[in-house]
């Protein structure tokens, strides 16, 4: 007897491996597609509001891109949404909208092409996508983790190491054109090659300003100890350590951003110190896998909005990138070649808790959002987060934690462990 979805349509084992296979749920590119084409339209807008939010009281506007990027994305065949942030109006500051996008794609050759060809094939690969973005007036553009390569760090086979360059190097340069071509101020993800100390390497975001000016650079990086993720085949500490570069907020034409590189979104204080150090928007550029992560993805970054009032971006790369050589996770499972499937589904985050549906969790694609910065101030004034946190209180506990003699504070029920008679 075959099972039905909870939906009322009948699913069985092959619309499963289906889904397994090709990276979709059920034949649909998202969640959301999946149910706005199976409820009907009221029950849908129901459900769009408790899974979506409401900005400003009212569902999420769409933007309808120019017609040169539509035909771009149908030519190159990559997702293309569009969504609207809107503030209240006030009466002492103008309206501070600022257009961003997200790109998330796959990597365009099998992982045993040279690597100069899988690197310039990815360049390829983006191009249109980056010229839809300046096409539809993106003012900022954040790529996916380590998006100028496969997403290696896996395997723990030290020749993808080759992959890295320096911050001014390759993959740089390719986007400094397109941001001088565009105005644009773009987030680039690389396996940074640190020549002036030793060649280390590191997970580095580069921003490149509007100007095509390098603003600064950013190492994957935590709260006090910076977080390097050591879960299952992601050990990457095989390639790079942990950052140095503390929680940088960068100060750009179109509003002040920083970037949580993807295990990093794992950590509320991490999210906190780009809070405090005054962000209004925070990118998350990811690389992740649905059996790893994907219950928790659309949670962390949107909680992350709310409690720092701020924007977030959140990029996944997509699709299942094979490996030469089989490797294994430490699990006890026998050695597979892939770590499993990037499933995309990047979207925007606002602080009033509402959010955009998810780009494709299987193919190509650019998120493109319009936000006023303004609603940052306005949740500020709104919940009083920041007014009510009471940070002393939590520096003292943290000091204390980190002292060698720390006591955890239990108060116990002095009945608990007195025998009964």
């Amino acid at each position: 007897m075959e099972k039905t979805d909870g939906i009322g349509n009948e699913n069985g084992s092959t619309e499963e491996k289906q889904s397994f296979k090709d990276g979709s749920i059920c034949g649909y590119n998202s969640l959301h597609h999946l149910l706005s084409a199976n409820l009907k339209p009221q029950l849908y807008q129901e459900v769009s509001r408790l899974l979506l939010g409401l900005n400003c009281g009212k569902a999420l506007e769409t933007i309808v891109p120019p017609e040169s990027a539509k035909a771009l994305s149908s030519k190159h065949d990559f997702d293309l949404q569009a969504f609207k942030f809107s503030a209240d109006k006030e009466l002492l500051r103008e309206p501070r909208v600022v257009r961003v996008g997200l790109i998330q794609n796959c990597i365009a050759l099998p992982t045993t092409a040279p690597f100069s060809d899988q690197k310039k094939a990815i360049f390829e690969k983006l191009g249109p996508i980056i010229d839809a973005a300046g096409a539809s007036g993106v003012n900022i553009l954040c790529l996916q983790e380590a998006w100028m390569m496969p997403f290696a760090f896996c395997t723990r086979e030290k020749r993808w190491c080759e992959f890295a360059e320096p911050v001014n190097g390759e993959s740089t340069q390719f986007l400094q054109e397109f941001a001088l071509k565009y105005n644009i101020v773009i987030i680039s993800s690389i396996l940074e090659r640190d020549i002036n100390h030793g060649e280390t390497l590191w997970n580095t975001a580069v921003i490149i300003g509007n100007h095509g000016n390098i603003i600064g650079k950013h190492r994957k990086t935590g709260f006090w100890q910076n977080h390097i993720p050591r879960v299952g085949d992601f050990n990457e500490s095989t390639y790079y350590m942990e950052g140095n570069t503390g929680h940088p907020v960068f100060e750009t034409a179109y509003g002040k951003i920083a970037v949580n590189i993807c295990y990093g979104r794992h950590h509320p204080l991490n999210w906190l110190a780009f809070g405090l150090n005054g962000a209004e928007i925070v990118f998350n550029p990811s690389a992740t896998v649905g059996e790893l992560s994907e219950p928790m993805w659309p949670i962390e970054a949107r909680n992350a909005a709310i409690a720092n009032s701020y924007f977030v971006g959140s990029i996944n790369r997509v699709g299942t990138e094979i490996f030469p050589n089989p490797f294994t996770s430490g699990d006890g499972k026998p050695p597979h070649p892939d770590f499993g499937h990037f499933y995309g589904s990047s979207h925007f985050s606002a602080p009033d808790a509402s959010c955009t549906p998810s780009l494709s969790r299987y193919k190509d694609g650019l998120m493109i959002s319009d936000m006023d910065l303004n609603l940052c101030r306005q949740l500020k004034d709104k919940w009083g987060f920041r007014m009510t946190a009471r940070y002393e209180l939590y520096a003292d506990t943290l000091a204390s934690y980190l002292k060698p003699d720390f006591e955890p504070q239990v108060i116990s029920d002095p009945l608990l462990h007195k025998k009964s008679f």
